[in-house]
Formats: structure tokens, C-alpha cells, sequence
């Protein structure tokens, strides 16, 4: 867990240089780099010191803005900005340079780290506001009240602190429709004992609020092409509404699957590849680590077979050789290992689904020192007003 940092007196006045992997952009102020958040490139800005513990490098935060750059707006949500929720990174940009910037990362994550010319454009994704439909709220107990009861607070933590930040009167601006109101939340939050709740709104059903362990079992229902999907509350389904129909539809465009080939579903969750995949007629194997949602997986896709197990600890038994991949892992990437033996299955093309552009790029990296080429890579903006991106590689034989 990252250490919370106590924020200094000290401002500084700085240029702000290019936007950096993570939220921040880049700054230089007596030969020294500062991650500055809530800033824009090409922007003056007075900025305050966050965090001087690194001896490379300094965090802060805007505090004023002596130059503006044209995409710079007011922030929609009253409590987004510099002491505020963490959660958003960019409600200070317009939309379009909320993507020029996304853009830019993946393309120097693929240039410095793979070497991978790439066209920036990340492709708009509505709704901008109201899209995530997971959300986790952090409770505070500070105290008793007269009446010796302990006055729970509902809100979101601070950047890189464990400070909480209370919900605005309107709630969440990014949470979807059906999430419970701030009101609605200190309710459930007087009601247990839990530090967090978490909040899922499905494509079917009512929402679910989860503080317990026995809340988060309960089954969802989501959709996507048609297909229905058991998920549990507290498992893993993409956040935007959008997001699985979107990504599924980029990966079959880019693999072109014919029925009667044989696919690999690889971190395959409850299944969405892998449904897509056999209803138009492929043999698939999936293979994921969480067993409980490889069980779902099971019930979700029934026409395909399921491997319950880390993907490296998998490999032997995947076939020797498959037609098509899907490659969907976690923000830390697949790895070399797991890249050297896929590149090995002689696959035709191979569709890899990434959160994370350094990641991707250092797979990219590896696939093409095993023979394989990108021929094609298209970027959604999945996370609006955040600094996450979500990618679809198609990799082919070289």
C-alpha cells in the first residue's frame, strides 16, 4: 500500500511539460522533476509540493493557474481537483484533450518501450459521466455522537492519502445510474461495521450494495451481444456499460474467427471472450485463476471448456498449437514467459486486450522477439476523466 504523504509549504513556479503515464504531467524546477497533477502541457502554473521524499523526484499539486491551456475547464464535480478526490484525474480537461492526452501516453509507452510507431487516437466512448457501474466508497468512523452511536462518513480518498474526502450533495459524477444517493450510503454505512462498500449497478436486476462477504456472493447478471453473463458482485466485469460490447466487437473484428478453428480465452474471467468466440462456432478453452469464476465461466459458456489456474502454471495444458488468442491480463501484463510459449502455439493472430499501455507495450516487445508483428492497435476511452485507457492489439505471424 502506498504511504500517504503530508503536504509541504513550499510553491514553486513551474512550466508544465508533456503528460506523463499515471495521471500527471511533467515539470522541471531547478534541474529537479515534478509530477504535477491537475496541470496541463504548456501551461505556468503555481504549484504546490506534495510529497519531497523521493531524492529523484518531487509530487505536487496546481494551486493556481498563471497560463491556461485552451482544453483547461472547470471541473463538473465540486469536490474533483487539487486536495480533493483522487479518483479523477482529468475534470479539468475538456473531453477531446482528455483523449489527445490518453493518446499521447500510449503512444510514447509503444514508441519508448517497444519501439511500435503508433498514429495517436483514442476513440470517444459515451456516456462521459454516469459510466461506472462498480464503485467503492471509503467510511469513516470518527467518533461517537451524544448519544454514544459512532457518525459514519460516505466518501472517496484523497490521491496517495488515506485522507477521506466526503461525497458532494449529488454523489459520485462518474458513478452510474441506480447508485445509491450519499444519504442513501451513510444509511448502509450505520447499519454494519465495514470500512468500505462497494456498489454494483448490472445490466439486469437492481442494484447491489456490498459490506459483507455473503453480499458480495450474490450473482449479477450482465450482457453483451446477446450473450448473458452470471458475475458475481464483488468479481470482476468491466466498469463502463459499454465497455464489454466494445472490446468483444474490436477483438472478433481484428481476429476474424471462422467456425471450426480452435481459440484460447487467457485470463478469461466468467467467460465474455470465450462466449463471443463459440457462438460463431470455435473450439475454446479458457483459462482462469479465481476458480469461483471459472465456475461461472462454466455455466456461462457451456460449449467451452475452462482450466481453473494461474496462466503460468497453465501452460502445459493448453494444446500445442490453437488458431486464434485472446489475450486479456491484468494491469501488470502477461510476461515473458507466458508470451514466449503463447508465440510458440503458431497462432494466426492473437487479440490482446490491455488496461495498462506499459504493460502492453513490454508484451508487444516480446511477441515480436518471438516472431510475431502488431499490425494493428485501437484505444478506447473506457475511463472518462481519469487517466485510464483501455487498448486492442492484433498481433500476427511476421
Amino acid at each position: 500500500m502506498t504511504e500517504p504523504c503530508t503536504p509541504t509549504t513550499e510553491l514553486v513556479e513551474v512550466e508544465v511539460g508533456p503528460v506523463a503515464h499515471g495521471g500527471h504531467c511533467v515539470a522541471r524546477h531547478d534541474g529537479r522533476v515534478i509530477f504535477v497533477r491537475h496541470a496541463l502541457p504548456g501551461e505556468r502554473v503555481l504549484v504546490r509540493i506534495t510529497d519531497e521524499s523521493h531524492k529523484r523526484f518531487w509530487r505536487g499539486d496546481v494551486v493556481e493557474v498563471l497560463q491556461a491551456s485552451p482544453d483547461r475547464v472547470d471541473p463538473p464535480c465540486p469536490v474533483a481537483g487539487p486536495g480533493g478526490c483522487g479518483g479523477c484525474d482529468f475534470q479539468h480537461v475538456s473531453a477531446q484533450g482528455q483523449r489527445r492526452l490518453k493518446a499521447e501516453v500510449v503512444r510514447e509507452q509503444l514508441d519508448h518501450l517497444a519501439g511500435i510507431a503508433w498514429e495517436p487516437l483514442v476513440e470517444a466512448v459515451e456516456p462521459l459521466t454516469g459510466w461506472r457501474t462498480r464503485t467503492r466508497f471509503a467510511v469513516d468512523r470518527p467518533g461517537d455522537d451524544e448519544g454514544g452511536s459512532q457518525v459514519p462518513v460516505v466518501g472517496m480518498r484523497a490521491h496517495r492519502s488515506h485522507d477521506l474526502v466526503s461525497l458532494p450533495e449529488q454523489g459520485c459524477l462518474i458513478a452510474a445510474p441506480g447508485t445509491p444517493s450519499p444519504q442513501q450510503l451513510e444509511e448502509v454505512a450505520a447499519q454494519g461495521s465495514s470500512d468500505e462498500i462497494r456498489v454494483v449497478v448490472p445490466a439486469r436486476g437492481k442494484p447491489v450494495t456490498i459490506t459483507t462477504r455473503e453480499q458480495g456472493a450474490e450473482l449479477v447478471q450482465e450482457l453483451c451481444g446477446g450473450h448473458g453473463y452470471r458475475v458475481r458482485a464483488d468479481g470482476f466485469w468491466q466498469v463502463h456499460p459499454r465497455a464489454a460490447e466494445i472490446l468483444v466487437g474490436a477483438a472478433m473484428e481484428m481476429l476474424q474467427p471462422v467456425a471450426g478453428e480452435s481459440a484460447l480465452d487467457l485470463y478469461c474471467g466468467v467467460g465474455l471472450f470465450a462466449g463471443a468466440l463459440a457462438d460463431q462456432g470455435l473450439d475454446v478453452m479458457g483459462v482462469e485463476q479465481v476458480d469461483r469464476a471459472v465456475r461461472l465461466a462454466r455455466r456461462n459458456v457451456p460449449k467451452a471448456r475452462f482450466i481453473s489456474a494461474p496462466l503460468a502454471k497453465a501452460l502445459r495444458k493448453l494444446p500445442p498449437a490453437v488458431d486464434v488468442i485472446v489475450l486479456d491480463p491484468p494491469r501488470t501484463g502477461a510476461g515473458a514467459q507466458v508470451v514466449g510459449h503463447l508465440a510458440g502455439l503458431g497462432a494466426r493472430a492473437i487479440a490482446y486486450v490491455a488496461c495498462d499501455p506499459a504493460a502492453l507495450a513490454r508484451d508487444l516487445r516480446t511477441f515480436g522477439e518471438h516472431g510475431y508483428r502488431t499490425e494493428a492497435i485501437r484505444a478506447f476511452d473506457l475511463f472518462p476523466m481519469t487517466h485510464h485507457v483501455e487498448c486492442v492489439a492484433l498481433l500476427v505471424k511476421a
